[in-house]
C-alpha cells in the first residue's frame, strides 16, 4: 500500500482529534460547568474521539501491520491522556469509583450511556469519510460486513480481556500513586504493549509485570485486545463471528470483572510492595 494512503489515515485521525478538542472548548465555554451535564458531554466527546480514531486504526493495522498500529496507538494514548481531563471513555473506571465509594450508581449509568452514544454514533461520520474513498485502503470499507476479532472460545476471550484489563488497571493505579516522570508515556506504553502482545522488555517493575504476562497470549490476535467495553461495542457489535451474548461476555463482563478485581488486588500487601515498593517507603 502507498504512503499516500497512510498519510490520509493519519490526517483523518489528526483532524478528528482537532475537532474533538474544538468541541471540548465550545462545551467548556457555553455549557454550565456545574452538574452532571458537562461531565456527560466530555465523556461523549472522548468516546467519539477514541472510536473514530480506532476505526481508522483498523485500516492501518489491516494494511500496514501491527507495528504501525502500535505506533499510532501509542501516540494517540499520550494525547488523550493530556486532553481528556476527568473523562475516561471507559465505563469500568466509573465502576471502580463506585466500589470505592467515590461516585453513585446513577452517575455510573449516565456516564456509560454518554460514552456509548458518543462511540456508536461517530461511526456514521467515519462511514461517510470512507465512502468518499480518498485512499485506496478505504475502497469498499464503508458498507462491508464486519467480522469479529474473537478467535477463541468466548470464555477464554473473556479471561484474556479480563486478565489484561486487570494488569492494565494495576499498572495505572501504581503509576497514579508513584507519579513518576513521564508517567503518561509509561502508561501509554503499557496499554499499547497489552494490545500488541508486548514484545519489548523493560526494567521497570510495573511494565515488567504486564509484559511478562502478555507473553502468555496475544490479545490482539485472540480477542482483539480492546480492554474497553464501549470501544468494543462501537467497533464490533453485531459483527459476523460472535453472537451478541458472546460479545457481552467477552468485552463487557470480562473487561469489567478484570477492572473491578484490580481494586481489592491492589490493596494486597505483596502486590503493593511489588508495584510501589511500599516496604521501602516505610523503612525510610
Amino acid at each position: 500500500m502507498s504512503m499516500t494512503s497512510l498519510g490520509i489515515s493519519t490526517g483523518f485521525m489528526i483532524g478528528y482529534c482537532v475537532l474533538a478538542q474544538i468541541a471540548r472548548r465550545f462545551a467548556k465555554r457555553f455549557v454550565d460547568r456545574e452538574g452532571i451535564v458537562p461531565v456527560l458531554i466530555n465523556e461523549a466527546i472522548a468516546a467519539a474521539e477514541l472510536c473514530a480514531c480506532c476505526f481508522e486504526l483498523i485500516i492501518v493495522a489491516d494494511n500496514f501491520g501491527v507495528a504501525a498500529y502500535a505506533v499510532f496507538l501509542f501516540m494517540l494514548t499520550i494525547w488523550w491522556g493530556k486532553v481528556w481531563g476527568d473523562a475516561s471513555a471507559c465505563p469500568y473506571t466509573h465502576m471502580e469509583d463506585l466500589v470505592e465509594g467515590k461516585t453513585s450508581l446513577k452517575e455510573v449509568a449516565l456516564r456509560t450511556w454518554a460514552e456509548l452514544m458518543g462511540g456508536c454514533c461517530v461511526y456514521r461520520i467515519v462511514q461517510v469519510f470512507w465512502w468518499f474513498e480518498f485512499a485506496e485502503t478505504h475502497k469498499g470499507r464503508a458498507f462491508e460486513e464486519c467480522n469479529a476479532d474473537l478467535q477463541v472460545h468466548p470464555y477464554l476471550g473473556a479471561a484474556i480481556e479480563g486478565l489484561a484489563t486487570l494488569l492494565c488497571r494495576l499498572a495505572s493505579k501504581a503509576l497514579s500513586e508513584k507519579e513518576p516522570k513521564f508517567s503518561n508515556i509509561i502508561d501509554s506504553f503499557i496499554g499499547t504493549s497489552l494490545v500488541v502482545a508486548g514484545k519489548r522488555k523493560s526494567a521497570n517493575q510495573i511494565t515488567l509485570l504486564v509484559i511478562s504476562s502478555v507473553h502468555m497470549f496475544s490479545a490482539f490476535n485472540y480477542s482483539g485486545g480492546y480492554f474497553n467495553p464501549v470501544l468494543a461495542t462501537a467497533l464490533k457489535w453485531g459483527c459476523r463471528g460472535h453472537t451478541n451474548l458472546e460479545h457481552i461476555i467477552v468485552y463487557w463482563i470480562g473487561a469489567c470483572v478484570g477492572a473491578l478485581l484490580s481494586v481489592p488486588v491492589y490493596r494486597v500487601p505483596v502486590v503493593r510492595r511489588f508495584l510501589v515498593g511500599e516496604h521501602k517507603e516505610k523503612e525510610e
